[in-house]
């Protein structure tokens, strides 16, 4: 509870520097899809999300902001364990940066993802679900004004929890995302 405490502060912190800035640096609220194959694979086959994201440009060059959205991860069957589907929801701040105007870009989304979902990891098995972890996405992508287009790779860190047996349970995906960047003003 205190990261998701401190994951929130700190995102309401990064939104208030961003209404501060926005008289000068152009604001933008992205709304985007992913699409990836769960790494290692298993106890889920595959993610699909919907990612909701805050930037303010701080200089020409450099993007902060709040993140946030809904992976859903896709139980996959392993061996005896018939793992259970589950969500992610990321309260994470983001950091972009953009050499030019228009062209390659990189970016993280760092913060905390919260799992949801069912409350054991398979449906045969006493195992709780973990309740969530560090989060991390990396991405790499190209941009205009209006698109991201992206690779990315997304982890929730959960450290042992929701181990069954050898199976060690997993929260991350590779994948590809396209994002569409609406202006909210200069």
């Amino acid at each position: 509870m205190k990261a998701i405490r401190m994951t929130l502060m700190a995102a309401i912190f990064l939104f208030a520097a961003g209404a501060v800035n926005a008289q000068s640096y152009k604001n933008t609220f992205k709304l985007g899809v992913v699409g990836g194959a769960s790494v290692p694979s298993e106890n889920a086959t595959a993610n699909v999300g919907l990612d909701v994201a805050y930037q303010n440009l701080v200089t020409p060059h450099v993007g902060l902001g709040v993140a946030t959205g809904y992976n859903h991860f896709f139980g996959k069957e392993n061996g005896s364990v018939k793992n259970n589907s589950f969500g992610v929801v990321p309260v994470a701040g983001l950091v972009r940066y953009y050499p030019k105007s228009e062209g390659f870009y990189l970016g993280t989304d760092l913060g905390y993802g919260i799992i949801t979902g069912a409350d054991k990891v398979a449906s045969n098995s006493n195992v709780d679900m973990p309740s969530g972890g560090l989060y991390l996405k990396p991405e790499l992508g190209w941009h205009n004004k209006q698109w991201n287009v992206f690779a990315h790779y997304t982890k929730v860190f959960t450290g042992d929890a929701g181990r069954i047996g050898d199976q060690k349970f997993n929260a991350g995906s590779v994948g590809l995302g396209v994002a569409y960047n609406l202006p909210l003003g200069q």
